[in-house]
């Protein structure tokens, strides 16, 4: 009997299993939540089993049944992309969707050129883009949500690997008129009286307070954020310094006024920026030439991009 059922209806299928609910099924394949339900329940009626018990006003769980038909489903729709990854290198050309993952504190200055520059020259591909935390980030990549992230090499599990590309050191930021702004580079020492700003994210703020611990130091914290823009508006506003490794590509705060980026003397570990992702998954086309032209792209970029450059002023 001819099979009835399509992998479009299988890929609808599986977002609700992920996500418990027809909405938010909808948003995770951008498709309309009737279309997304009406998939389900013509795959339940084609299948002769029930896949999911709807519970009002708490969404959707899977039966027994349905259980194990997302297991196969699953399986089902990687095959696929397997066939779609031949046939793209059979023909010689690299197509289809790319899912990339990155670091929130540099998604901003880094991932669109380098998702422009990618499509520009593979026109078949189509990109998308999430933004996480580095634990957000390595969850994505097991549930299969993302292909690939670029991030640091901080606290990276086994079960991913890791490209490096780029190594950055670390970099002071402090208002124009802190008492260490004239220096040429500054010490742990040096900063450990002064007040913090911490960029207070899931590994980087234990990396950036590990500088202190190891030089038996304790830093004087007393400002926390989670987000980089906030993080250069009380600093240059005077609530302390911080310390990050990306250098944005302006002297300014959002509000305008300047902040000064000095090296951090000592030796300290850099953060290599990489490319994380699931075992052999650059053995595709698609993810072979994605992480080629990323490293060359971030390469050929380093000093004007990402790496410290004269302050103004």
């Amino acid at each position: 009997m001819p099979l009835r059922y399509t992998l479009r209806q299988l890929e609808y299928l599986v977002a609700v299993g992920e996500t418990g609910s027809i909405a938010g099924a909808s948003q995770q394949v951008n498709v309309s939540s009737p279309s997304v339900s009406a998939g389900v329940s013509q795959l339940e009626e084609e299948l002769g089993v029930k896949l999911f018990v709807r519970h009002h006003a708490q969404g959707l769980t899977p039966t027994a049944a349905g259980r194990e038909i997302l297991a196969h489903a699953r399986y089902v729709l990687q095959q696929a992309g397997m066939l779609r990854d031949l046939a793209g290198d059979l023909s010689d050309s690299v197509r289809g969707p790319l899912s990339i993952g990155c670091l929130s504190t540099f998604a901003q200055i880094l991932l669109p050129g380098l998702r422009q520059s990618f499509v520009a020259q593979h026109s078949d591909v189509r990109t998308t883009q999430i933004e996480a935390d580095q634990s957000g980030l390595f969850s994505l990549l097991r549930q299969g949500k993302i292909d690939l992230a670029m991030t640091y090499d901080l606290d990276l599990p086994r079960d991913l690997t890791f490209l490096p590309i780029l190594a950055l050191p670390p970099l002071v930021a402090l208002y124009e008129t802190h008492p260490l702004a004239h220096l040429p580079e500054i010490s742990v020492s040096e900063l450990a009286p002064y007040p913090m700003v911490l960029l207070d994210l899931p590994h980087s703020a234990e990396y950036f307070l590990s500088f202190f611990t190891e030089a038996g130091l304790r830093a004087n914290i007393a400002e926390r954020t989670r987000d980089m823009a906030v993080m250069r508006g009380l600093v240059a506003n005077g609530f302390g310094y911080s310390i990050i490794n990306v250098r944005p590509q302006s002297d300014l705060a959002p509000d305008g006024k300047h902040i000064r980026f000095i090296p951090l003397s000592g030796g300290q570990r850099p953060m290599k920026l990489g490319i994380l992702a699931t075992g052999g998954a650059n053995h595709t086309r698609l993810l072979s030439a994605f992480v080629s032209h990323a490293q060359s792209w971030i390469e050929t970029r380093a000093d004007t991009l990402l790496s410290p450059h004269s302050n103004s002023g």
